[in-house]
């Protein structure tokens, strides 16, 4: 098996981000599930919520994208494989990858309906509310995989947002063959209890079938996906069928389970919750960053609650400091 060229290929989402602040008034008066995910099925309705919104940052999003660009600000080689309508926002969403030093070269979709965008609500306690148009990004076909990248990528890593819609989900089981007949790790991350209540039999045969070698999840979703109420018993049930286990508890830090072997980590203090979006993102590029290079359990957990830390410390899914120097700085004691 030849070394990989990219340490990290992605397929996810290709969302922008619109993010307003707002109070608990207007998450109930909108009838929105606050500190959720939740679909919006047309444009209109998109359209609507967004002009009911005040102020916003516009920035490009999308869980997997996040999570290369934390990994391309910690200095990998990243690539991205999603899909954008050949429209305005569709250029921002490909600039900006790009511009962070991330392949993407997934071509464009002519016509209806337009690029994804995610409409964020964030809280004055720091919580942030989804509302998710998926646009072009549910129209990833198979046909569109580049499987030379995915084969030349270290860890393939999925998003279980992208899982609802069909036409994608068929493109992920491909690229999950691809990266296993070429000996790569396939790494997985459950995004959301809507997405297990929704997919639950697919995830479990994934996990059965051998197809994930790292599952990410919050506390949360491996509760709903061992449909279980005791946390330690879903985690002793869910590593024994998994390589490599993450778990995020917010502010009560992450574990990581491997071969019997476990780590911990507490949450990176922080003086003030910010913003809450894309903290799970940030921490999944952390830890996967740390695997790439081989470091140990305890290690990439500790980059990814660095990376967590400092993503909620301001507006935006993104990084803004210098994660690298953060996390380098962090492990050296």
């Amino acid at each position: 098996m030849t070394a990989p060229t990219y340490d990290v290929v992605a397929i996810g989402n290709a969302i922008v981000d619109v993010i307003a602040r707002a109070d608990d008034a207007f998450i109930a008066a909108n009838n929105l599930r606050k500190g959720s995910m939740q679909l919006l099925f047309s444009t209109d309705e998109a359209e609507a919520l967004y002009e009911r919104m005040g102020p916003g940052i516009e920035t490009s999003g999308g869980s997997a994208a996040n999570t290369l660009a934390g990994l391309a600000a910690l200095g990998l080689n990243c690539g991205f494989i999603g899909q954008v309508a050949d429209d305005m926002l569709g250029k921002v969403f490909s600039h900006d990858m790009r511009a962070q030093g991330v392949r993407f070269d997934t071509p464009a979709r002519e016509g209806e309906p337009p690029t994804a965008r995610c409409l964020i609500v964030v809280t004055p306690d720091g919580q942030r509310t989804m509302n998710t148009f998926l646009g072009a990004s549910q129209f990833l076909p198979a046909s569109a995989l580049s499987l030379d990248l995915i084969a030349d990528a270290g860890i393939l890593y999925l998003e279980g947002y992208l899982w609802d819609p069909e036409e994608p989900r068929a493109a992920m089981r491909r690229a999950i063959e691809a990266a296993k007949q070429a000996g790569r790790r396939v790494a997985f991350t459950l995004s959301d209890v809507f997405c297990i209540e929704r997919h639950r039999a697919d995830f479990l045969k994934l996990i059965a079938d051998g197809s994930i070698d790292i599952l990410f999840a919050n506390e949360n979703e491996l509760l709903s996906l061992e449909q279980g109420e005791e946390f330690e018993a879903a985690v002793a049930s869910l590593s024994a069928r998994v390589p490599l286990l993450v778990v995020t508890r917010g502010e009560h830090g992450a574990i990581a389970i491997k071969d019997g072997e476990r780590a911990e980590v507490s949450a990176e203090p922080i003086d003030h919750v910010v913003d809450t979006t894309g903290a799970g993102d940030l921490f999944a590029a952390g830890f996967l960053a740390g695997q790439a290079r081989g470091r140990s359990l305890k290690d990439s957990l500790t980059a990814g609650a660095v990376c967590a830390a400092e993503v909620i410390s301001h507006v935006g899914p993104r990084p803004q400091a210098d994660v690298k120097a953060l996390v380098e700085a962090r492990l050296r004691g």
